[in-house]
């Protein structure tokens, strides 16, 4: 997720859409309920080349686009030459088998005019008898709700198992419905051959914010403190690298601790899972938040990077830390954060995920209450209605040293900023943020 300053992402896509997202962009997530629920769905399949190995390409596509303008048909093929790479990050020393675990799993691409999309992916093995290779069916939408679009893959798995031909209808039904409103429900009717017609029924949570994330994931894979240590190397803006075998794990984590930053977002580069051709990503002096397989570990050690918190969510540590983790968050703050997570963490299997994903967001939220809150009260505002912020005297403001002392550092972050730049053009407070 590139700031416009960066290239898009290098390697063989070297299409605009092979960029990473764009997390500052929050227009992504500000979609009115009248939008379709996806763009396209695609089978992305394992086809053998001459060299014996296994190449990832598109065997399906729904819909199938007519009479596109030629800037509409250039983007159509940069995204759809990207799709690959991304349901199929692990590289292509495939075989046939007989078993495989159906996995469910995310990435972000972004263009180049900032415009945010996310594919969906369920990787699985076909129905049939011997030794078979597993398949992709992605879902690209601009749309991020990630439970969502769970439920919809389950539907398409299971008319994946009775034919193709059947998931083509649902998905024409998916169409033609408007995207809810949070907290609304859409219903869909779907014929099965031998089952009958049925109700699907799918309904947004109710926080927009939180639609896209499981916090009960990375609770389950890191203790607080680590989530604390992650948090504060993230707020910092500097390069993080998480490691896990599943893509899910990746994915779904990556997606939690980015969500930890709002009202933030993280404004530098976002890849849930790298590709292996794109594996020297890490190499990157900028800012990056990325997840890679472990299979992958000895290579990414090998790169010559800068410094970088190198996160295990197989084993729940840290291979790899600056050293300065604890001391960056106002302590009495950090405190207060700790034994709201610890409280949560030890009565996690009796909450929902829904109320997990509040009570997390929240402590977090109150964080940045007591550091930054009072940031609308320094704001100028000249005849013109443009607003200037105050830098001096927001850090001023603040009575507690240790507290101004994170500030000062904050400030300076691309997030800040880019959070300051969108409050200095009305004087509305922007919505759902204090």
């Amino acid at each position: 997720a590139t700031e416009g300053k960066e290239e898009p992402l290098a390697a063989e896509n070297k299409a605009s859409w092979g960029s990473p997202e764009k997390a500052g962009d929050r227009s992504s997530t500000l979609y009115s309920a009248s939008q379709f629920f996806f763009e396209y769905l695609v089978v992305v399949s394992l086809k053998k080349t001459p060299d014996g190995r296994y190449e990832p390409k598109i065997s399906y596509q729904f819909p199938k686009r007519e009479n596109l303008l030629k800037g509409q048909k250039e983007e159509e093929e940069r995204l759809l030459k990207a799709i690959p790479l991304f349901c199929f990050p692990d590289g292509n020393n495939w075989a046939p088998v007989t078993e495989f675990p159906s996995e469910t799993f995310s990435f972000v691409l972004t263009n180049v005019d900032g415009s945010r999309k996310i594919g969906y992916c369920r990787r699985l093995l076909p129905a049939g008898r011997g030794t078979r290779l597993p398949e992709v069916f992605c879902i690209i939408s601009c749309l991020g709700c990630f439970g969502l679009f769970s439920k919809i893959l389950d539907e398409v798995e299971k008319r994946r198992q009775i034919s193709m031909a059947v998931i083509y209808p649902f998905m024409q039904g998916l169409r033609e419905s408007p995207f809810p409103a949070p907290g609304k429900t859409v219903t869909i009717k779907s014929f099965i051959p031998e089952s009958g017609t049925e109700l699907i029924e799918l309904t947004r949570p109710v926080d927009a914010h939180l639609e896209h994330v499981e916090f009960q994931v990375l609770l389950q894979r890191l203790s607080p403190q680590l989530i604390l240590h992650i948090f504060a190397s993230a707020v910092l803006e500097r390069r993080l690298i998480f490691l896990a075998e599943e893509l899910s794990v990746l994915s779904q984590c990556i997606h939690a601790v980015a969500a930890l930053l709002y009202p933030f977002t993280w404004a530098h580069t976002y890849i849930p899972v790298v590709p292996e051709c794109l594996l020297d990503t890490v190499c990157c002096p900028t800012p990056f938040m990325v997840g890679i397989q472990m299979r992958h570990l000895e290579r990414v050690l090998d790169q010559p990077m800068e410094e970088a918190l190198l996160v295990d969510l197989c084993e729940g540590k840290i291979l790899q830390a600056v050293g300065d983790e604890e001391e960056i968050l106002p302590i009495k703050l950090q405190n207060e954060v700790l034994m709201s997570l610890n409280r949560h963490h030890s009565n996690n299997n009796v909450q929902t995920s829904e109320q997990v994903n509040a009570l997390v967001s929240e402590a977090f939220v109150q964080f940045f209450v007591r550091t930054v809150g009072h940031y609308a009260a320094h704001i100028k505002w000249g005849r013109n209605g443009q607003g200037a912020f105050q830098e001096r005297a927001f850090c001023k403001a603040l009575t507690s040293k240790t507290n101004r002392r994170f500030v000062k550092k904050f400030v300076k972050t691309n997030m800040f900023s880019l959070f300051i730049e969108e409050a200095e053009k009305s004087r509305i407070p922007q919505e759902g943020k204090w």
